[in-house]
């Protein structure tokens, strides 16, 4: 029996190995500032393209998460001490990079009482002393549901207001978080700068998890 044959991939699912001058340019400036990015520690297969335009998604507070999510490939474990003088080397790989828009996120840090809103809020304000133009994004953590922290973040120099909205217990090994905190988030924010988020579904069932969490966000007003 012949076996069926297998045609070539189409362009978007081949990756090119990374490389050129704004790969090398972006690297170097990671690893000399002694920086972490979503890009290498969720091990991206677009970390090629992405960095090869100078463009990265900075990860503060440390490599190692609180949290162990079944779908995410960040180490989780007991994480290091705050570092207070990474908001000012971010802005330091910001300002080298030439960066008009720049996305900052973070692990988990269920260990910290404000969950890392403080640092960043001082991230925030670092990079805007350092280059004024530049348009901050920041996609936080749910916090544990603390509003305070919410509002530490959304006071401070930022453009766009980030959060991932979960919607399968089953990608999160708990249940997921409360409706309440992106409603009242986003009634805080809006007045202030962007505003948006984006669903984590998963593959399977999809559509009805989608639905269901729609469902949520509107009975919570968001």
């Amino acid at each position: 029996m012949t076996p069926p044959s297998v045609g070539r991939h189409p362009p978007w699912l081949k990756v090119r190995a990374p490389g050129g001058p704004g790969f090398t340019e972006t690297r170097a400036a990671v690893k000399e500032l002694g920086l972490h990015t979503v890009c290498e520690e969720a091990h991206c297969p677009n970390i090629g393209e992405c960095w090869g335009h100078k463009t990265a998604t900075f990860m503060l507070l440390g490599d190692t998460c609180t949290r162990n999510c079944g779908f995410c490939a960040v180490a989780h474990g007991r994480p290091l001490a705050v570092d207070p003088e990474e908001p000012d080397r971010v802005s330091v790989a910001v300002a080298r990079l030439g960066l008009r828009h720049v996305v900052v996120t973070s692990v988990d840090r269920d260990d910290l009482p404000d969950g890392g809103a403080a640092h960043f809020a001082a991230t925030a304000r670092a990079i805007k002393a350092r280059q004024p133009e530049c348009r901050v994004e920041v996609l936080v953590p749910d916090f544990r549901g603390r509003l305070e922290s919410v509002a530490t973040v959304v006071m401070a120099p930022i453009d766009v207001f980030n959060h991932n909205i979960e919607t399968d217990p089953r990608l999160y090994g708990r249940p997921v978080r409360s409706f309440a905190v992106p409603a009242e988030r986003g009634a805080q924010s809006a007045r202030r700068c962007a505003d948006q988020g984006r669903l984590d579904a998963g593959a399977r069932g999809a559509h009805r998890r989608a639905h269901q969490c729609f469902r949520g966000l509107a009975s919570s007003r968001v």
